[in-house]
């Protein structure tokens, strides 16, 4: 544990991404099996460790430190895993006089407890490590590491500091289990490179620059809708069929009719949606999809119920190809790949596949006319695609471009305020605003916590301290006199908030300091925008 901790209080404290991949590589380099398999698998999320939930960490250190004292040092700190570690009480035997803990040995005990036997276990660790491992075991075994190093950094990490190349890591990935023995054995030599012939494994994505200037040809680009559900791939190869998210999770068992349907050996890529018909939500003008609020009742399900299903039925709607049978044509053209999805496409169940359709504008003129009136629920913008563009992992300049419509903005009175994490754990940066009823009452539509400079961010925090007025534990209730310009890319229905709204992305775009908060937006003002 203690090359692990050191490893993440490294990270935590450099901001630069070349130092981040040193640090990383160092260690896999230094550590041994199964150890560093099993802090990638922690770096990269692919470590469940389901017994150990955060209310059983606060349970177990109110039972030997005072509570209030808890709750005021977690205020302050603003991390539970930090104040823990750092108030946990010195164990009777000096953890130094126990045997060192190794990471293989935390990760393989955690993984085999019940959630009954986990506060002893959980108890017995603490003991025996310093305030830095007893952090380290806590993210550890939340899963909550939040130390800058995203999946991709940390399997470009690996790939660097053993000469291999990161997208023939990617393309291996999900076929293999933690702690990735074959990867290592790979990297020094001691065995074949991994392949994925037989195993319905996750590609990178090919991702998209956001547009900036208008200076793109259609006769060079191809104009499809950007629609606003999640991007999925679809994978059958060998009798199996896959669902992987834009992160690489395998979201199968959470849309079983869409696994169900898909028995083309292929990989596909597009959008994973709701229809329009589905309950509460609006229905789209012949594109046949619901807005984003009604994915939501179908994410993150791990069972999905006969009701669920008939309420929120899903599809894709697919719009690029990278296998052709076992026949890999991410280097052809995307006319070529366009041309063959096409054939595949028409043979698939319609209830469950489509094909995104191209725009067809006579000029860039009149595509940016097109966009300007698209405020569908289910359309974020608009995609341009480079005609000769092959299919290739990451961002690439040139080749995919995402045209966002423009956001719509409100009006909002700030109401409540909280602290951040990590750097922000001092500054309160996350705030909850609200619009007038028509009888006067402000009731929340959204919270924001980005969208403001860094100057602005400490401007805020101070008005929060100086006008508060109630507190909730972390939760400042403040004056209602600050308004706040707020941007989102849409707005829905919803029956969990008060105010009957949800907004879709809201980010605090200006603070209007000349603006008296009665003059800021009402519900049923915002309603009016409902998609």
């Amino acid at each position: 544990m203690r090359a692990f901790a050191d490893l993440l209080d490294r990270l935590i404290y450099t901001r630069s991404r070349n130092a981040k991949l040193r640090l990383i590589g160092d260690y896999l380099r230094a550590t041994r099996d199964p150890d560093r398999g099993w802090a990638l698998a922690a770096l990269t999320g692919t470590l469940d460790l389901p017994a150990v939930k955060p209310a059983l960490i606060r349970a177990l250190i109110q039972e030997r430190v005072d509570p209030v004292l808890f709750g005021l040092s977690r205020d302050f700190v603003g991390d539970t895993a930090e104040t823990v570690a750092l108030l946990w009480p010195a164990p009777p035997v000096p953890a130094d006089a126990a045997a060192p803990l190794h990471l293989s040995q935390v990760i393989q005990r955690l993984a085999g407890i019940t959630r009954s036997d986990a506060p002893a276990v959980l108890a017995e660790m603490l003991d025996q490590l310093d305030p830095d491992e007893r952090y380290a075991l806590l993210k550890l075994a939340t899963g909550e590491l939040r130390v800058g190093v995203s999946a991709r950094l940390a399997k470009t990490a690996l790939a660097q500091a053993f000469g291999l190349d990161v997208d023939a890591v990617e393309e291996v990935w999900h076929g293999i289990a933690p702690p990735f023995a074959p990867l290592f054995d790979w990297a020094e030599g001691r065995g074949e490179q991994p392949t994925a012939q037989n195993i319905p494994v996750f590609r990178p994505f090919m991702l998209a620059h956001p547009l900036e200037e208008s200076q793109v040809s259609l006769e060079d680009y191809a104009a499809e809708w950007k629609w606003d559900g999640i991007r999925v791939q679809l994978v059958h190869v060998a009798g199996q069929t896959r669902l992987f998210s834009r992160a690489g999770d395998d979201i199968t068992h959470s849309f079983p009719e869409i696994a169900g349907a898909f028995t083309t050996p292929s990989v596909l890529d597009g959008e994973l949606l709701v229809k329009g018909t589905a309950q509460g939500t609006t229905l789209d003008d012949g594109a046949g999809a619901a807005s984003f609020n009604a994915l939501q009742q179908r994410l993150g399900r791990k069972a999905v119920s006969a009701k669920t299903l008939a309420e929120y039925p899903a599809f894709v709607r697919v719009y690029d190809m990278l296998y052709d049978g076992s026949e890999d044509v991410r280097d052809l053209p995307w006319s070529a790949r366009r041309a063959r999805l096409e054939n595949v496409v028409a043979a698939l169940d319609p209830d469950r596949f489509d094909l995104s359709a191209l725009i067809e504008a006579e000029d860039f003129a009149a595509l940016e006319e097109i966009r300007a009136e698209a405020r569908n629920a289910a359309i974020e913008g608009v995609m341009l695609k480079r005609r000769d563009s092959p299919y290739v992992a990451g961002r690439r300049v040139g080749l995919w471009y995402k045209w966002k419509r423009d956001p719509l903005t409100a009006d909002c009175v700030l109401m409540y305020a909280q602290r951040g994490s990590g750097k922000r754990s001092s500054f309160y940066s996350d705030f909850t605003f609200g619009c007038w009823t028509e009888a006067g009452e402000l009731l929340p539509v959204g919270k924001a916590y980005f969208g403001f400079t860094d100057e602005e961010l400490k401007w805020l925090d101070r008005y929060v301290r100086n006008h508060t007025t109630k507190r909730f534990g972390p939760v400042r209730e403040v004056e209602k006199a600050l308004v706040l310009e707020v941007a989102f890319d849409s707005i829905h229905m919803s029956k969990r908030h008060k105010s009957g709204l949800a907004m879709r992305f809201p980010r605090i775009s200006r603070i209007r300091t000349d603006k008296p908060a009665h003059e800021a937006d009402t519900i049923v003002g915002l309603t009016k925008l409902v998609s």
